[in-house]
């Protein structure tokens, strides 16, 4: 994902919650003084990590441990956010974690701390967090990300959510195929803000699948729903 094509949708979504683009550059820029002003380098993984494989795209609502079967058959699996400390629950350690640092930070210095690859993702609401836990962290466990424009060490791979910002990863890493265990788009139990957040990793979905012209399972019976006039792109 280049950034002159993911910057329309970047700026719809800025439009739609209000959120102050420079913000989240500020927070870009103090990822990348935390990342690079040691000596160890963070992690850069190879464009072709994924080829060939099945990835299981894990996110943290209440169905992830009912579909525990669909996360053990994938050949990699990449978790949003606290669907790590689910899986570990459940005697699993995911192979990358893609997170913004909310709600389990411990979790994911212990991770790096174990060897294993967490995408840390800046924006303008996270900066305090990004300031008190990255220095903790294994870094050359980190892969430093931001939805602003890529910068030095920062890159920007596409995606908003944890959940979707996973998949559009695993896409740059050439995944052969996606599962989406735990994904909860009507879960009754989120916030206002929450739901606003799904209905856009539900569009940002429907604009992957359509980027690598196939379908997937999540979005069956809820594409014609989908708004894809936020998107700037027509109905495929």
């Amino acid at each position: 994902m280049d950034f002159a094509t993911w910057e329309p949708v970047y700026e719809a979504i800025l439009a739609d919650f209000g959120y102050d683009r420079e913000g989240d550059e500020r927070a870009r820029d103090l990822l990348a003084s935390l990342v690079e002003s040691v000596d160890a380098r963070p992690y850069v993984p190879e464009e072709d990590a994924f080829s060939g494989e099945t990835v299981a795209i894990a996110g943290a609502g209440p169905s992830l441990l009912e579909e525990i079967d669909r996360v053990r058959a994938a050949d990699t699996v990449v978790a949003a956010s606290t669907a790590a400390d689910r899986l570990r629950e459940a005697g699993l350690t995911p192979d990358l974690v893609v997170t913004d640092l909310d709600k389990h930070p411990g979790t994911v210095r212990e991770l790096t701390n174990e060897g294993v690859s967490v995408a840390v993702h800046a924006h303008g609401d996270n900066v305090p967090l990004l300031r008190q836990y990255v220095p903790t962290l294994e870094l050359e466990c980190v892969l430093p990300t931001t939805q602003a424009a890529p910068t030095g060490s920062v890159a920007n791979y596409g995606g908003f959510t944890d959940g979707d910002r996973a998949a559009f990863l695993a896409d740059h890493l050439d995944a052969d195929e996606f599962v989406f265990p735990g994904w909860d788009f009507d879960d009754q139990s989120l916030g206002d803000e929450k739901r606003r957040k799904l209905a856009w990793a539900e569009r940002l979905l429907y604009w992957l699948e359509d980027r690598r012209e196939e379908r997937f399972g999540i979005l069956d019976g809820r594409r014609a729903d989908v708004e894809v006039d936020a998107l700037g792109h027509s109905r495929s």
